[in-house]
């Protein structure tokens, strides 16, 4: 066999092996992440369900965040009452179909993850996310944020809802002081639900701090909202 047909076939050979290599260090990676959150689950008392669920993403569709794309589902979720609250957390998964100019169509899979809360009463839709270009756009097009006295949160967080008196409620004086120390948060309440969405998949060494600053945004709530 001449030289060159086999230097092809090693070459092929290598990479074909460092591919399986690749793909099993990716699922074993997979599955050492599935049990450390199965262990987190449990040390926080609550349900492990890896499996894929778009009924429950269907469920919490009328959420902006996550009305994107299509294939939507929950998985790897850690569900069930923690610290008094009926909680959620878990990754999330969406897919865009684009097509480029010669027709040829790709599928971007884009992850979410997800902090939610149970709230005993139906509220207005309300959004708190950092301010940004995005924001900007909205702006011009007529969807105006509301502003508060304090011009470093308005700066920094663009506040809508249809009902301002109740972002005006939400957004009190503690609520306001938290949030400046939070600037990453992005915030949705709609119907019974309280969420917190990160633009990556879930991370282990945050999640449980996560969680912690969906119960401290719960808690931030004025009283006399729900009576």
């Amino acid at each position: 066999m001449d030289a060159a047909p086999l230097t092809f076939l090693v070459l092929m050979a290598l990479v074909l092996a460092l591919g399986i290599g690749l793909a099993l260090a990716a699922h074993a990676a997979e599955r050492r992440r599935r049990e450390a959150l199965f262990a987190l689950a449990s040390r926080l008392g609550l349900r492990f369900d890896a499996s894929r669920d778009p009924g429950l993403a269907a469920r919490y569709a009328y959420l902006k965040a996550l009305a994107k794309g299509e294939n939507r589902y929950f998985f790897n979720s850690l569900a069930g009452r923690h610290r008094g609250e009926e909680v959620l957390v878990s990754d999330y998964h969406y897919e865009i179909t684009t097509t480029n100019s010669k027709g040829h169509r790709q599928t971007h899979h884009h992850y979410l993850s997800v902090f939610a809360l149970s709230l005993p009463k139906a509220f207005p839709e309300l959004t708190i996310a950092k301010e940004g270009f995005m924001s900007k756009i909205a702006q011009s097009l007529g969807y105006e944020d509301i502003d508060f006295e304090s011009h470093e949160f308005s700066r920094s967080f663009c506040v809508r809802s249809r009902d301002k008196k109740f972002a005006y409620d939400v957004c009190n004086a503690r609520m306001i002081d938290y949030l400046l120390g939070n600037k990453d948060l992005s915030i949705e309440i709609d119907r019974d639900t309280l969420a917190l969405v990160f633009p990556s998949k879930l991370k282990l060494e945050r999640a449980e701090s996560d969680l912690a600053r969906l119960l401290e945004i719960r808690a931030r709530l004025p009283h006399y909202l729900f009576a």
